[in-house]
């Protein structure tokens, strides 16, 4: 029984050692995709990035841009989730189609302030509070 204990414990503090996140203002360790991303759709400048681990493999860079907005990519560079500065509205680009054409018709007076992409499809956060669920084609679901 010690010894399960004790191979527990070694397996548990490899796993920790082996996580972690390192920050850095280096725009070039992000993959081309999240780059592109960032230079086409984000007027302000990157503040820091954080660096996701698990096992020594890169999982996820979390940027953190000087007004306040945060972009979380995966680890080829593809958008998982966009949270935008206060009073600031998610680029057009970033939205799928569908999603901005039933706002337009049905949310006209709010922002998106937030999209994320889910198992599901995506989930967007409103100015006016309200959030709003999508599957992945952009068909509205509540």
């Amino acid at each position: 029984m010690k010894k399960l204990f004790l191979i527990l414990a070694v397996i548990i503090g490899a796993m920790t050692a082996s996580a972690g996140t390192n920050r850095t203002h280096d725009v070039n360790v992000l993959p081309r995709a999240a780059q592109i991303i960032l230079k086409e759709n984000f007027k302000s400048e990157v503040s820091h990035i954080k660096i996701g681990k698990e096992f020594g493999h890169i999982r996820k860079y979390d940027v953190v841009m000087t007004d306040g907005t945060e972009v979380s990519f995966d680890k080829h560079g593809n958008w998982k989730e966009v949270e935008m500065a206060p009073a600031a509205a998610v680029p057009s680009a970033i939205i799928p189609n569908p999603i901005t054409a039933f706002l337009k018709g049905n949310e006209k007076d709010a922002k998106v302030t937030g999209i994320e992409k889910k198992n599901y499809g995506y989930e967007i956060e409103l100015s006016n509070g309200k959030d709003v669920r999508f599957t992945e084609k952009g068909k509205f679901i509540r």
